[in-house]
């Protein structure tokens, strides 16, 4: 599939998708593109920046959600226009998909929301690539469904992310044979920062255990993934929402190094 410019698939890049949970102010947003863009660019990986408008599914009614649908897409047309680089970003309903699809290059359809069939067709709508995290509560093959029905709709450029499965109570794990059994019928994405979250155990919000970004998101590569998904902040501890789970620029920096030594090694397997 394709995202603006960027090809995802087989024998293509590893594509980065990466940026901010949520949006606050201008400056902050437009500085951690810059950011992020600089990393990308110094590592020699693809770049579709990410960043939410409204946080819609948080835990908490008191819970920071962002500046709504409005001065959200205000601030991400001025990021597209100050660093040129393809945005993506996340809806919660069917009115929304059209608003956003006049500014973004992508859309997405968060976990939650995997198996919404009047939101899954509203995006197929606005003729936008669409990637579809896949819900805690289901099974990697059943994910599929979902992909036929943007088809159905019209939509052709569908990206797939895993993003850990329930399990238990207040954690999630991942299976890394889930990327190996979507990519049968999509391209994949592995979302490595929501997968390290334990929901509702920071006090009636999502936790998390940052140590396990990295490695996680180096098995990933090394499983054959086609593009990793992660969030940063200058100072995850500030940040309003998933702190826990976010990288800083250093920890990004670091980790796209090693990605892209790994993708380099094996990129005879992935061309094949």
């Amino acid at each position: 599939m394709q995202i603006a410019n960027i090809q995802i698939g087989q024998g293509n890049p590893l594509a980065i998708i990466a940026g901010l949970n949520v949006l606050q102010d201008l400056a902050p947003a437009i500085a951690c593109a810059e950011r992020v863009q600089e990393i990308a660019q110094k590592n020699d990986l693809p770049l579709i920046f990410k960043a939410s408008f409204d946080k819609a599914n948080r835990t908490r009614v008191d819970a920071f959600r962002g500046p709504g649908l409005k001065q959200g897409l205000e601030i991400l047309t001025a990021i597209k226009k100050h660093t040129g680089l393809p945005i993506i970003t996340d809806i919660h309903t069917n009115e929304q998909a059209a608003h956003a699809a006049r500014v973004v290059d992508a859309l997405q359809i968060p976990a939650m929301l995997c198996r919404q069939t009047d939101l899954l067709q509203a995006c197929a709508a606005t003729g936008k690539p669409i990637n579809i995290k896949k819900g805690q509560f289901i099974a990697p093959a059943d994910l599929e469904h979902a992909v036929k029905k943007i088809k159905h709709f019209g939509g052709h450029q569908v990206l797939v992310t895993e993003r850990g499965t329930s399990f238990g109570y207040g954690d999630l794990v991942v299976d890394m044979r889930s990327l190996l059994r979507m990519q049968e019928f999509s391209a994949v994405c592995f979302d490595a920062t929501h997968s390290v979250q334990r929901p509702g155990q920071r006090d009636g919000a999502s936790g998390g255990e940052r140590k396990f970004v990295a490695p996680l998101a180096r098995a990933a590569v090394a499983f054959g993934v086609d593009a990793l998904f992660l969030e940063v902040h200058e100072n995850p501890e500030d940040a309003p929402v998933d702190g826990p789970c976010q990288l800083t620029f250093g920890d990004l920096d670091a980790l796209l190094s090693e990605v892209h030594s790994l993708r380099s090694v094996l990129k005879p397997r992935f061309e094949e």
